[in-house]
């Protein structure tokens, strides 16, 4: 009895010693009310701290502004949303962002709450899916250079825009994240990153109105595992060859994903008459499991919506060491696979193995088509591989 006693009161003297040390800021706001101000300064004190510290949100609902946390800090931080933070209903043009965390080291985001991003009036306006020419929408939530970052059981509902953007980040995790907008909400990408490195996303849920995660230029080290999609755009890289001073894409993984009632499925997508000439390479797909999937596989480097580019010129992207393995289930539409690569670039090292993916539809069966590539085949092939002629891709 008394060693089990001093071991108990040394265990209780730790836990005591460890809550002394983490210290939280409250935002002391009730629900219902605008913790914008209130937020912002708990973050900025917590950042400061010279210890570890999170930032508490409470249950409950909360309005909550435009705001900007930004770092670095003196210490690790945390915010724990447990409540549901709401964006301002109204249309906000303009506008980049709701929540941006910028600049900061050791993050973490928690809590099991939601950002409501209110985005049904603004879905009405948005005619970015039409045209280039449009007006900003906020991003719901921005990560602008977060190092060593763990984001997990978060809700994003409802976006303006995007619904998660990550840029200059290093080595961040979002796991166990559910993002929900309905599938006819334009422009709400559920996770799109780009020019980070060491990005993994795991165990999540995405159905939106847009590409559940998409890759931007400049992406590096990406593992995408465990993910549900649907509905939504699938999963995509790119579009690539937009811009000007783009950079290379590479070690991009994405494994034991399912996609469901998806407009695509796994998709890279360039622009001919590109304005760069890089790179993308090291780009896996496998174990994914479709479920009612248009356009399951495709390469498409003639990628130009709304006709807004030359097609004439073909893509200056190279695209190396492409891999779709062990794919599976139902397609949406006749076109199961599509690898259309450029003509000046022609794909280079693609395989595909054990491929397995049927339509029932009326005007089948399934095909399979390339355009200026040759892939290494291994495996099944069903259907069988380049056997069907080039029909032009989705828009």
């Amino acid at each position: 009895m008394g060693v089990h006693f001093g071991v108990s009161v040394f265990f209780v003297f730790c836990l005591v010693g460890l809550s002394a040390n983490a210290k939280v800021f409250n935002i002391g706001s009730p629900p219902g009310s605008d913790i914008t101000k209130a937020l912002l300064k708990a973050f900025t004190e917590a950042c400061q701290a010279p210890t570890k510290s999170t930032v508490m949100i409470p249950k409950g609902e909360y309005k909550l502004g435009e705001i900007e946390m930004t770092g670095p800090c003196k210490r690790p931080i945390r915010i724990a949303l447990q409540g549901t933070v709401k964006a301002d209903g109204n249309l906000i043009n303009g506008k980049e962002k709701w929540v941006a965390f910028r600049n900061i080291d050791g993050f973490k985001l928690n809590g099991g709450g939601v950002f409501d991003g209110e985005g049904n009036n603004a879905w009405r306006s948005n005619n970015c899916h039409k045209t280039f020419n449009c007006k900003k929408l906020p991003i719901s939530i921005r990560f602008d250079f977060v190092t060593n970052a763990k984001i997990r059981g978060i809700t994003s509902l409802d976006a303006k825009h995007f619904h998660i953007n990550v840029i200059g980040a290093k080595n961040m995790t979002f796991e166990d994240v559910k993002i929900v907008a309905p599938a006819e909400s334009p422009n709400t990408d559920g996770i799109h990153v780009g020019r980070s490195d060491g990005i993994k996303i795991l165990n999540s849920f995405i159905s939106t109105g847009d590409d559940c995660v998409s890759v931007g230029d400049g992406m590096k080290n990406l593992h995408v595992e465990r993910v549900t999609c649907g509905p939504g755009h699938g999963i995509s890289i790119g579009s690539l060859g937009r811009y000007s001073h783009e950079q290379d894409v590479s070690g991009i993984r994405i494994v034991n994903c399912t996609l469901q009632e998806t407009d695509n499925g796994l998709r890279i997508k360039t622009w001919p008459s590109a304005a760069c000439s890089t790179t993308a390479s090291d780009i896996h797909f496998e174990n994914i499991i479709l479920k009612n999937v248009s356009n399951p596989i495709l390469i498409d480097q003639e990628y130009c919506p709304w006709n807004q580019c030359n097609k004439q010129k073909a893509s200056t992207i190279k695209l190396v060491n492409i891999s779709f393995k062990k794919i599976r289930g139902t397609s949406g539409n006749k076109d199961a696979v599509k690898l259309l690569c450029a003509k000046g670039l022609p794909c280079t090292n693609v395989e595909l193995g054990d491929i397995n993916i049927k339509y029932n539809g009326a005007d089948g069966p399934a095909t399979f088509q390339c355009a200026n590539v040759s892939p290494k085949l291994m495996g099944t092939q069903v259907p069988k591989a380049c056997s069907s002629p080039v029909t032009k891709p989705p828009k």
